[in-house]
């Protein structure tokens, strides 16, 4: 079946990356495919970087920074396919990653998204995502993350959720679960979809075929992302994690939060470990309006309990 496809691919101050990103693109197997860059109030040129040397792209500028989140919003509102395909600027992808993305997702008409295998940029035999996993103490990771990949992720599969810097969604699957929460800004918004996603009925498969090499937290990271990690991690857990779990749970979860806070505060002298400890204090504070989104999110669960049950790790 033929799908068009809308590449979107945020960019914040990521000229010295998009030329590796869009080169790579324009070496795609699969043929019918557009790009979308949205543009967070750069300063470094990147836009007349775009306009000079790729003007295949479509180039949404925003007038402020609206972080990964609200970007990528912007270019799914403007995307005109019926695959939705989410980029880092600081990648390359094999010539094969839409082709096998496309594939797996018409060969799997139960899945809602499919993730890809990314590697990292600088070590190509190192893992960073085989898809993202969540554990029963309320923590989300990349599986296989660091590995050396020895062929132990190439099995196509149905996995938790899908880093959000090299995935597709269907566009089918967004219309009725919604598009990124932009409230969470940067970091774990993909789970938070993940999770809204699964809890709706729609599965998401690993495709080890479709790879992409990562430039690791190139044009994002540090204090930034120890920040939002800190409160978008609670936020999670209040707004998607089920109440059954919850009971079950609690222990776990509660212990695992006061370990992330003890190590925080024992590298206080660290910038990124106080920025940790205010996302957290942050995610505390914020709770209540948090909760009335669980009221609504809740409302939509039409999996069955042991069916995401079997998607947690320990």
């Amino acid at each position: 079946m033929s799908h068009l496809v809308s590449v979107i691919i945020p960019n914040w101050n990521g000229a010295a990356h998009l030329p590796t990103c869009l080169d790579a693109l324009r070496r795609q197997t699969y043929a019918d495919y557009e790009v979308i860059v949205v543009d967070n109030a750069s300063t470094d040129g990147s836009r007349a970087l775009i306009t000079e040397r790729y003007p295949e792209v479509r180039l949404i500028i925003l007038p402020t920074n609206q972080g990964f989140a609200g970007a990528v919003n912007a270019g799914i509102r403007a995307a005109r396919g019926d695959l939705i395909a989410l980029l880092n600027n600081d990648t390359e992808a094999d010539p094969a990653w839409l082709a096998e993305l496309v594939r797996a997702l018409d060969q799997r008409p139960e899945a809602g998204f499919a993730a890809s295998k990314l590697r990292l940029f600088d070590r190509r035999d190192t893992l960073h995502s085989a898809g993202d996993t969540f554990s029963r103490s309320g923590q989300a990771n990349s599986r296989g993350v660091w590995e050396t990949d020895r062929g132990q992720y190439d099995q196509e599969e149905p996995v938790f959720s899908a880093c959000g810097g090299a995935v597709a969604y269907r566009r089918a699957m967004l219309d009725q679960i919604g598009l990124l929460d932009e409230e969470f800004f940067f970091n774990l918004e993909d789970v938070d979809l993940g999770w809204r996603a699964q809890l709706a009925g729609y599965g998401c498969v690993f495709v080890p075929t479709s790879v992409v090499y990562h430039k690791l937290s190139a044009t994002g990271g540090g204090v930034t992302a120890s920040y939002y990690t800190g409160r978008n991690a609670l936020w999670l857990l209040v707004k998607d994690y089920p109440s059954e779990f919850w009971r079950r749970d609690w222990r776990r979860i509660l212990a695992a939060q006061l370990r992330v806070t003890w190590q925080a505060l024992r590298a206080w002298r660290g910038a990124a470990a106080r920025a940790r400890l205010r996302g957290q204090w942050a995610g505390l504070l914020s709770l209540p309006a948090v909760w009335r989104k669980r009221r609504q999110v809740q409302a939509t669960r039409r999996a069955r309990l042991a069916d995401l049950d079997r998607l947690l790790i320990d």
